[in-house]
């Protein structure tokens, strides 16, 4: 398991309820969303074209790219729609909120300057528990 760092990202009043916003750690440019009873994080580039996904419209717990409106889970950051993006997906990271203020928990190795950043980020997704192989196995074998 790779180092992690929570990283304070937003004010709760910052981010509506049902919307997005883009909040910058570091070189990260990640999605923020309100849904209510939590606040959830993802990469903020749709994996179809990098839409900006915080820009996205909130459907459950899934956002609407706002280019080709492609669906994309919130939770795990996995696409759901359409069919052909099955497969796809962007990182999702957790969060949680103590006096007013959200952080995240990001891996070291994205935070890395950009010579370390490349060498971290390849081990970072190897590890990474969203879109790995073994994942698409098992589902295949469903």
């Amino acid at each position: 398991m790779s180092e992690t760092r929570w990283v304070r990202a937003a004010c709760t009043e910052h981010v509506p309820l049902r919307e997005g916003r883009e909040v910058l750690i570091g070189p990260l440019s990640l999605a923020l969303f309100n849904l209510g009873h939590q606040y959830l994080a993802v990469d903020n580039q749709c994996p179809h074209k990098g839409g900006p996904l915080a820009d996205g419209i909130v459907t459950g717990t899934s956002v609407v790219c706002p280019l080709h409106s492609w669906r994309i889970s919130l939770e795990t950051g996995d696409v759901d729609r359409p069919a052909s993006g099955r497969g796809l997906c962007v990182r999702a990271y957790p969060t949680r909120v103590e006096d007013g203020v959200v952080s995240v928990e990001v891996p070291v190795a994205l935070l890395a300057r950009p010579a370390e950043r490349a060498e971290g980020a390849a081990a970072e997704l190897q590890e990474s528990h969203a879109c790995t192989a073994s994942k698409a196995s098992k589902e295949e074998a469903a």
